[in-house]
């Protein structure tokens, strides 16, 4: 059979052969042997140098995306190797865990695959026509290898329009149970079919697990609670009372029953409200935590959008400020890929001057261990989590 082949317009390589792993189409100057989206493509330079293969998608601003330097013999075998490998990490660093965020897809060399483990139940999105084609043998190989008994989808429909890909979910072994599952320190309960992205943010695990130094005897607002992550850890780590609250009636029935599922028993508080309201309400009658947590979803899905982000999180964190006591903390994440580290902590610099706040950055942290980064793909980083002791 012809080689398939992706040729680069001139001085177009330099990201490949620095590491990046996506090859836009943009940056194509010829396609041979007319590959369909899902096979597996060698890509070239105008010179004839070869710089890899991977999985072509002719639908996609991301024309192709790097597998391998080298020939790929055996693509089950190549999974099978990375599967292991990315599990591994994992297990080297919550060896006490069944739960966390398996695949994060190029970090782990499997670009447009995204796994989420829950004990032998496992999540899939899927954001590559290759890793599209190829479900099957994942699954083989997640039974085989992994133990797994029930495997799904939970797309987000918006990377899978951009791809080119159909939307609808799939159960593609065993059913979609309940789970409970464990952090490491506290239960959830897990219910696939009312939840939000793959049913858990593994991202802010250990982000969740440093506000227990910090909460002790203390007042809380947990905002966009989500299921209670947060408010949990503040109780784990001695908090005096909880305020949870979020637009979601049913996110909030499920920080009830996680507070309750792991026998809690401090004072708390569930609000079913617009946490921007909720802030402006607390302001006018000027209430106030030693400890306010904000962890909204992402305000800026693409470039399109981010000056509109930033006015809203700048408003948001000015909102948060006025919420926390003297001497209190700020913890405040961004989301959002397209907003930056810089940005982010400058935004928030400029909140606290508008509203007549020192803060001093005693903490920063981006996405959990199980969603490692490469550092020549800036893409793979998009979490920023940033502690401020507030000051009058």
């Amino acid at each position: 059979m012809s080689e398939k082949k992706v040729i680069l317009k001139k001085h177009e390589e330099h990201r490949i052969v620095n590491g990046h792993l996506w090859v836009f189409s943009n940056e194509v100057f010829k396609i041979e042997q007319e590959p369909e989206s899902g096979d597996i493509v060698s890509v070239y330079d105008g010179k004839n140098t070869l710089f890899g293969f991977g999985f072509y998608n002719k639908h996609s601003l991301i024309a192709v995306r790097i597998l391998s330097q080298n020939p790929i013999a055996d693509l089950k075998e190549l999974f099978r190797q990375r599967l292991q490998a990315a599990d591994q990490l994992r297990n080297t660093f919550y060896p006490e865990r069944q739960a966390y965020r398996m695949v994060f897809s190029e970090s782990d060399f499997l670009p447009g695959l995204i796994i989420d483990k829950y004990k032998n139940t496992f999540v899939l999105q899927v954001y590559s026509a290759g890793m599209e084609r190829n479900l099957a043998m994942l699954v083989e190989i997640l039974r085989d290898d992994f133990s797994a008994q029930n495997i799904f989808t939970m797309h987000e429909e918006y990377f899978r329009r951009m791809e080119g890909l159909p939307s609808e979910n799939q159960i593609l072994l065993g059913n979609q149970p309940d789970e409970v599952i464990s952090d490491g320190s506290l239960l959830y309960e897990i219910d696939f079919s009312q939840t939000q992205k793959t049913g858990f943010y593994f991202d802010q695990s250990d982000n969740r697990f440093f506000i227990e130094k910090v909460v002790k005897d203390k007042s809380v607002l947990d905002a966009f609670c989500n299921s209670g992550g947060f408010g949990l850890h503040a109780f784990k780590g001695g908090a005096a009372s909880v305020d949870f609250v979020d637009s979601s009636s049913t996110e909030l029935e499920k920080a009830k029953k996680n507070y309750l599922l792991n026998q809690f028993t401090n004072p708390v508080e569930f609000h079913k409200r617009d946490v921007f309201e909720y802030l402006e309400m607390s302001d006018q009658q000027n209430r106030k935590w030693d400890v306010v947590c904000i962890d909204p979803p992402a305000f800026a899905k693409n470039k399109k959008t981010l000056k509109t982000a930033e006015k809203g999180y700048e408003k948001l964190n000015r909102l948060a400020l006025k919420a926390t006591k003297a001497n209190g903390y700020l913890v405040t994440s961004s989301c959002s890929f397209h907003l930056k580290k810089n940005e982010f902590l400058s935004l928030i610099s400029k909140a606290a001057v508008k509203e007549g706040k020192k803060i001093q950055l005693v903490h920063f942290n981006e996405a959990s261990i199980d969603h490692p980064k490469l550092s020549t793909m800036e893409e793979t980083s998009y979490l920023k989590f940033a502690v401020f002791r507030v000051f009058e």
